[in-house]
């Protein structure tokens, strides 16, 4: 570009899962859209992750599921159990009446699998990627946004989507905030199925609670692969090292645990520890003709396994959003976009918010110990396998903030009520 700006409707900054679902939905509304990335190749590092009905109905609209499903796993269970005694607490069922209820299934899948089927449908649906580009900072001047880079470069559109995660420097544009670190860390790890692999939990998704450790298992890749992730309060983390040179942190926060979970360490990837912080929520997502979305919003600690699925919710409820913007000569009205990010905005704040905040809550829970211990084990083995209780306000399709429920031969088509006949 050698500094003239290139020009774009939407011009979302970020190739993370937020970002592509956030480029699809605005493409599939009949947006230009350009995505740029600061990394030199479009991936994703991690391991496995959940995706919980409210997230596998967006990629249902999307038309995007069955090629999840031809990948992922659906575990038949969701089981938490005592990681001091291996007593099981509480299960919750995930087909039949849980599927039904909430309209779609509950799905575990690799990282990168997810993330290269939001990529590739963004190649397809004609978004333009590109790597290799910092972007700075976001001005809005009167009806157009302007994205300076690293390089001298200039973006211009009439709408930014910042996609840029927990350590968002354009999030810099609507609050003052930084990361808010949790004091635990996690180690990662997928290893082979081989047929010495314990059978009994690999149709599950099992969590083991321990006093200030928790450890999760499930399979991945159609039952190929076993992933395993150890979360535990760090001293290290605490005193501000991000990485730490040795394992015995990580065994000495699960040497009073069951030996299931002792022998499940030896899966984990002990090279790099992945330290753990939210933001606390803020109310407001926008400035000027900048919106952000996922992380960049909202970032959140695991315990709900909604980090993904809650930037996929964002780009579907963007989507709702942008549906009544019209176009004139094949270009979005630009007036529009100010009352499309403010019914974003407002339409997502709270729900994420309220996520963010019963993570914490619920992490908490996980990881007591003493009395509190007990009464934890005691009301969660209260509960009996399909009360929704706890689940209608997070995966219900009816709930302030969720997205729509579109048929999937209607997202493509959706194009036809934004452009102009």
């Amino acid at each position: 570009m050698s500094n003239d700006a290139a020009t774009t409707d939407v011009l979302v900054v970020g190739g993370g899962m937020a970002g592509l679902a956030g480029a699809l939905a605005l493409k599939e509304n009949g947006a230009d859209v350009t995505l740029v990335e600061v990394a030199p190749a479009f991936g994703e590092v991690g391991a496995g992750l959940q995706m919980a009905p409210n997230a596998s109905r967006v990629l249902k609209r999307w038309g995007l599921l069955e090629k999840a499903l031809e990948i992922g796993v659906q575990p038949k269970h969701l089981v938490f159990r005592d990681a001091v005694t291996g007593e099981e607490l509480t299960r919750q069922s995930l087909g039949g009446e849980f599927e039904e209820r909430y309209g779609a299934p509950y799905v575990v899948i690799h990282r990168s699998d997810l993330h290269r089927i939001l990529l590739e449908a963004c190649q397809e649906a004609g978004v333009t990627l590109v790597n290799d580009v910092l972007v700075q900072r976001v001005e809005t001047e009167g009806d157009k946004a302007r994205a300076y880079t690293a390089s001298g470069d200039v973006y211009e559109a009439d709408a930014v989507l910042a996609a840029d995660g927990l350590k968002s420097s354009l999030r810099g544009g609507v609050a003052t905030d930084g990361p808010v670190s949790s004091a635990y860390v996690a180690y990662r790890g997928t290893v082979p199925i081989t047929p010495e692999t314990p059978a009994a939990d690999l149709e599950d998704v099992i969590v083991y609670l321990g006093p200030n450790c928790h450890l999760v298992q499930y399979p991945l890749r159609k039952g190929e692969l076993l992933n395993t992730v150890a979360v535990f309060k760090s001293a290290s983390f605490e005193r501000g090292e991000e990485q730490y040179g040795g394992v015995d942190e990580l065994e000495a926060a699960y040497a009073g645990c069951v030996p299931a979970v002792q022998e499940a360490l030896k899966n984990l990837a002990t090279g790099i520890r992945w330290p753990m912080y939210d933001r606390d929520p803020i109310e407001n997502w926008v400035s000027g003709r900048m919106a952000l979305i996922g992380d960049a919003a909202h970032p959140m600690l695991q315990y709900l396994a909604q980090g993904a699925c809650q930037a996929l919710e964002d780009a579907a409820v963007l989507q709702d959003a942008t549906q009544g913007l019209v176009f004139t000569d094949g270009r979005v009205n630009p007036s529009a976009w100010e009352a499309a990010f403010s019914e974003f905005n407002g339409a997502r704040a709270a729900r994420t918010a309220r996520v963010q905040r019963t993570a914490r809550i619920w992490g908490e829970s996980w990881h007591v110990d003493g009395v509190a211990r007990v009464l934890r084990n005691m009301l969660f083995k209260s509960r009996g396998d399909n009360n929704f209780q706890y689940n209608d306000w997070l995966y219900g399709r009816n709930e302030p903030g969720v997205p729509a429920e579109v048929p999937a031969a209607s997202a493509g088509s959706a194009r036809g009520s934004l452009v102009e006949a």
